[in-house]
């Protein structure tokens, strides 16, 4: 893949659209501001590194037409839709109940790769991901592009994509200290899960 088969003007055009794309609000946001806030830096950085896997998934997918199968074939991205509502609320339900948790426990090295999977999969059932490979993506490539120019915006998104949640971590993280007390913890964590439950129902009425 060489980014110079590709004129800069469509990869800076790309990256930006992507930035502006990322910047809505969604279920990465939302979660990732949990997770930060919740069980500390390390474990939203893993959850990042997760996403960006997923992501990265998706667009390989897309280039090789698995993701245009999904699309093309309604039980299959219905199917997949309603698995993607499913564990964002299961995620909200699991944060509302591990709220009060002793944040050495929260913090544990170990919750690391369950972060890090749990990004994963949210981002291996989001259909919306899919949907943007096919319907932003194409425009910018040039007539007759092969695999390896998809695949460089492919990563030119998942680029942006990891900046922006990375930036979303950073952010939480700043902001925890202030949640100085377990009850402050505590409160803050099940005001967020019911903001995931909310924006996972938001997704569900947004991918119809």
């Amino acid at each position: 893949m060489d980014l110079s088969a590709l004129p800069l003007a469509t990869v800076a055009g790309f990256a930006l659209t992507s930035f502006l794309i990322e910047l809505t609000p969604g279920p990465n946001m939302a979660w990732l501001a949990i997770a930060t806030l919740t069980t500390g830096r390390a474990n939203g950085f893993a959850a990042v590194a997760g996403i960006g896997l997923g992501l990265l998934a998706v667009g390989i997918a897309a280039a090789l037409g698995l993701a245009a199968l999904i699309t093309a074939v309604p039980s299959l991205y219905q199917t997949l839709r309603w698995a993607g509502v499913a564990y964002l609320l299961w995620l909200a339900y699991d944060g509302w109940k591990s709220a009060g948790d002793p944040p050495e426990e929260a913090l544990a090295s170990t919750k690391r790769a369950q972060y890090f999977r749990r990004g994963l999969i949210t981002n291996l059932l989001n259909p919306k991901a899919a949907v943007f490979y096919l319907a932003v993506l194409p425009p910018f490539l040039p007539e007759n592009a092969g695999l390896s120019e998809t695949l460089t915006l492919s990563l030119v998104y998942v680029a942006v994509a990891t900046a922006v949640h990375a930036g979303i971590v950073a952010l939480a993280s700043l902001a925890a200290p202030l949640l100085t007390s377990d009850r402050k913890r505590t409160i803050t964590a099940r005001v967020l899960s019911a903001l995931l439950a909310l924006v996972a129902l938001w997704f569900a009425w947004k991918t119809r």
